[in-house]
């Protein structure tokens, strides 16, 4: 996280605020064309998840190569898209300066080649996943996040276009850590090698399941790149640099929660896939909780000191930055509340109705947003209808999970949702109210130390219950007393 919000720092000073909003929005032209791989991500991951739920090494060994023979022709099909519909796109639709043209398609080339390695990775990160090697999966995490910032720093010597050259250089880690990827999975495990399957059966499964998350995936795209193709159009590439800084932080962020939620959903599927519903429900529960808790640590502090923090971290801070990233932590809180429901209903692999019902709901994001950007309100509003979407879609899958497995919705309420709204309200009056008092250094430092103090407090007394207690006790007592067991 650290690393990421620097690099972000250092890049932004040396591009400028035109190349990195260049980089930003040509980019998201790319992963628009993505959104197969996305539903193929989720495939892969549910059902190598599923087959070692029921200690089948045989059948995960089969759903390997057939989903990367499926990632291969995903891959063409990205290609064939960004070079035709893509560049057409890129040509008649995008706000770029004239004098950046040449630099800007040179970046959509390696952008093309960058997403391409992104979906081929895809098999062997779902098998790392699957087998929960999450110390490999953190390592190459901050490996990559440590190449991304040499090469920030080496673009300070560069004396070609720096633009091009860092969407080169970031194309090459895509490389490396791909290949380290297929090195580990291919000496490690043992369903991690290719073997040509026609096994149809599986073939199907995989087919249905991600074909209807197609549907959600799409609309994820169109919701996210697509906002930032319409702040372009009405705005340009300045304001696509703002919301892509919102987006960093917020990444940064929330990457700390992503891999805390990356590392239990391997056990929400095989729970499921065990018919174990005492332990699938009661993960579900504190997954949420914890996932929140975790993320409001770092977001309430952030979100108070956000204009001082911004400021101080990029010297350069172009317009309407604080709002865009206020807003996005605020999304980010509501998501990582959902991120085990959704995990939940994959598991299910029930999902034609709800992404149906998702797809619609997301896809709104796109058409609303570009009504209010023709009627001249603020790109503000954007963010404001992507959260209250994302209410409603929350309210959506609990509805769902009722529906589908009898998920005790009230208990969720009164286990989860009310504890989190308690604590959330105190802290930010609590919090808020102390840090009128001070300002910049000061500010932020204290408003640090008072809410984590606050937040944890809460945390302990409201937010989990007596069996979680003597877990937390538990777990302190034989950290203090190590040498006596």
């Amino acid at each position: 996280m650290l690393v990421g919000l620097y690099t972000v720092r250092i890049k932004l000073g040396i591009l400028g605020i035109e190349d990195y909003g260049i980089y930003n929005v040509v980019g998201g032209v790319v992963v628009m064309f993505t959104f197969l791989n996305g539903a193929m991500t989720q495939a892969t991951q549910r059902f190598l998840n599923f087959a070692m739920g029921q200690n089948d090494t045989e059948q995960a060994r089969n759903v390997f190569s057939i989903s990367f023979i499926i990632h291969i022709l995903i891959a063409v099909l990205v290609v064939i898209l960004a070079e035709t519909i893509g560049l057409s796109f890129f040509y008649t639709i995008l706000n770029i300066p004239t004098d950046r043209y040449t630099a800007a398609l040179i970046v959509y080339q390696f952008s093309v080649v960058t997403t391409v390695i992104g979906v081929l990775q895809v098999p062997y990160n779902a098998t790392i996943i699957a087998y929960e090697k999450m110390s490999f999966f953190a390592l190459l995490s901050i490996v990559e996040a440590f190449l991304k910032l040499g090469i920030v720093f080496l673009l300070a010597i560069i004396l070609f276009d720096k633009l091009m050259v860092y969407a080169f250089l970031v194309s090459i880690v895509g490389l490396i850590i791909f290949f380290t990827y297929k090195v580990y999975c291919n000496r490690m495990f043992e369903v991690a090698h290719f073997r040509f399957n026609k096994d149809k059966t599986i073939f199907r499964q995989l087919a249905s399941f991600s074909g209807w998350s197609v549907f959600g995936q799409f609309a994820n795209v169109c919701r996210n790149k697509g906002i930032e193709i319409l702040i372009n159009i009405f705005h340009g590439v300045a304001m696509n640099a703002a919301m892509g800084i919102a987006m960093q932080v917020n990444t940064a962020v929330y990457a700390f929660v992503s891999n805390f939620q990356t590392a239990f959903r391997p056990q929400i599927i095989k729970s499921y896939a065990a018919n174990d519903n005492i332990y699938f429900t009661r993960l579900i529960f504190r997954s949420s909780k914890v996932s929140y808790y975790l993320l409001f640590f770092f977001v309430l502090p952030l979100y108070i000191n956000a204009d001082f923090v911004l400021q101080m971290w990029l010297k350069i801070v172009p317009e309407y930055s604080v709002m865009f990233t206020r807003l996005m932590l605020i999304y980010s809180l509501e998501i990582a509340i959902s991120g085990p429901l959704w995990m939940a209903i994959q598991a299910t692999g029930e999902i034609k109705k709800y992404q149906i019902i998702l797809s619609c709901l997301t896809f709104a994001n796109l058409p609303l947003s570009f009504l209010f950007l023709y009627l001249c309100f603020s790109p503000v509003w954007v963010l404001v209808i992507k959260i209250a979407l994302s209410v409603v879609i929350f309210i959506w899958r609990l509805s769902y999970m009722k529906e589908r497995i009898n998920f005790p919705v009230i208990d969720f309420l009164h286990e989860a949702i009310i504890p989190i709204l308690i604590i959330t309200g105190i802290s930010c009056l609590a919090i808020y109210s102390f840090s009128t008092l001070f300002i910049d250094w000061t500010k932020l430092l204290l408003s640090c130390i008072v809410s984590t103090l606050c937040i944890g407090s809460l945390v302990y007394l409201v937010g989990i219950n007596k069996q979680e207690k003597r877990m937390v006790l538990s777990w302190v007592k034989s950290k203090i007393f190590k040498e006596k067991y």
